[in-house]
């Protein structure tokens, strides 16, 4: 089923029309990451939560990259207009085209990773928590 309203609300729909919760894919992964991360020891799980803030705390590179293009186009456009746009060329076309790929491509990478990294950490924070471990 196809929906705007993103993957909390698919879970939601699945786990309302099937009456065997083990047979939904998603939260079928979340039980082996989890259960992986219940067979690692505090120290390595802590570890593993450093690494994680470091990469949320990373992924906010992409933005300004998506951010400091049109400015670095913005100081060469006369130059980058008169190579574009010379002789009727439609090569400011295929630029524009390729430059919305690339931005398009970047931010859904972007938001993915960071989804991914609050994925993992959330699990790795609820099973040191489980084990009475204090964490801030």
């Amino acid at each position: 089923m196809f929906s705007f309203r993103g993957d909390g609300h698919k879970i939601y729909l699945q786990l309302r029309k099937q009456q065997d919760i083990n047979s939904i894919k998603e939260l079928k992964e979340t039980e082996e990451v989890r259960s992986f991360y219940e067979s690692l020891d505090s120290r390595t799980l802590q570890l593993a939560r450093f690494r994680m803030i470091k990469e949320q705390k990373g992924v906010g590179i992409i933005p300004i990259f998506v951010t400091a293009i049109p400015w670095l186009l913005f100081l060469f456009s006369s130059k980058l207009q008169k190579f574009l746009f010379k002789d009727g060329s439609m090569l400011w076309a295929v630029f524009a085209f390729l430059y919305l790929i690339a931005l398009t491509l970047s931010v859904l990478k972007h938001f993915k990773e960071k989804a991914w990294t609050a994925f993992h950490l959330e699990i790795i924070q609820d099973v040191l928590a489980d084990r009475g471990k204090n964490f801030k």
